[in-house]
């Protein structure tokens, strides 16, 4: 490709913007790591969305701030923003070229055990902060059997109004709305969603669909991110079966768990179609198709 056609390419890639709404205790440090190493080589911009309290929804006079930086700030593209913000659709403000979402969801009961744990302990990646509930000893096993709200099936809802969005039904804990709307923007809204559980196919994946951003992540989450970039939470105690299967009583389990599996269906379908498998390790497919027949023919 050549010319004036791949003058257009290259324009799309440095207009282009992906947006992380990363949902927390996810491995999404871990990964945004991985975007802060290549940015330099890669020649694009990393911006952490800071919001007040941590709070995912924005005010309607931020969104539109939010949007019209999104699209506006030149010296900012091509950019990799990352921040702990619900789903927003572009396009109910007038926007022709939207952004690029893409996300990281983890199994719902292991995410709130480690975010229980995180709030009380922090983690390795800065260990001198003190957090929220620090001094708290309670385990998660005596906070589910006490009926304590920081582990009540409640706090499990937070990764279907993550991809939900801003609109109010989804902050109504178990909102079968909710979560139809979060599958629709899953499929419809988001790039590619991945899971904890398999960050490096995730990874993997980037790389080889926009290599723009992601050229080298696979190579070096290999050989650097397992060791330096995961963040492990501290004092974290893996739950009995019996806490489990108290937790999985509730319709909000079954609801974000639904979600859960959902996902994973999605981007196992995905990698099934992109990579194969020779002597345990993953490769990508080589480009798949061409075209033929091309009229009318060039002198």
């Amino acid at each position: 490709m050549d010319g004036p056609r791949q003058d257009a390419a290259l324009d799309e890639e440095e207009d282009m913007v992906i947006i992380y709404n990363r949902v927390p205790k996810t491995a999404s440090t871990s990964f945004t790591n991985i975007a802060y190493d290549l940015c330099a080589k890669n020649k694009y911009h990393v911006l952490h969305i800071n919001t007040t309290k941590n709070n995912p929804v924005m005010s309607l006079q931020d969104q539109v701030r939010f949007v019209k930086n999104i699209t506006s700030w030149k010296e900012m593209k091509p950019g990799f923003y990352h921040g702990h913000i619900s789903y927003l659709d572009f396009a109910k403000f007038g926007v022709k070229k939207k952004p690029i979402y893409i996300n990281v969801i983890r199994d719902p009961i292991e995410r709130l055990v480690s975010y229980y744990y995180f709030l009380r302990f922090g983690d390795d990646y800065r260990p001198g902060l003190r957090r929220r509930k620090q001094g708290d000893k309670k385990t998660f096993d005596e906070c589910v059997a006490e009926g304590g709200s920081d582990c009540a099936p409640e706090k499990l809802w937070l990764q279907i109004p993550f991809f939900c969005g801003h609109s109010s039904e989804c902050w109504n804990v178990g909102s079968r709305w909710a979560m139809d709307q979060a599958k629709y923007n899953l499929v419809n809204e988001y790039f590619l969603v991945g899971v904890t559980e398999e960050l490096e196919d995730f990874i993997m994946l980037l790389e080889a669909a926009l290599p723009r951003f992601f050229r080298g992540a696979t190579e070096l989450y290999r050989t650097v991110g397992k060791k330096s970039h995961l963040r492990k939470t501290t004092e974290k105690k893996l739950p009995t079966k019996q806490t489990i299967a108290k937790l999985q009583q509730s319709d909000i389990w079954k609801m974000e768990n639904e979600f859960y599996e959902f996902a994973l269906e999605q981007f196992q379908f995905i990698r099934a179609h992109a990579v194969r498998e020779k002597d345990g390790d993953l490769y990508i497919l080589a480009q798949n198709f061409f075209y033929e027949k091309i009229y009318p023919k060039s002198n």
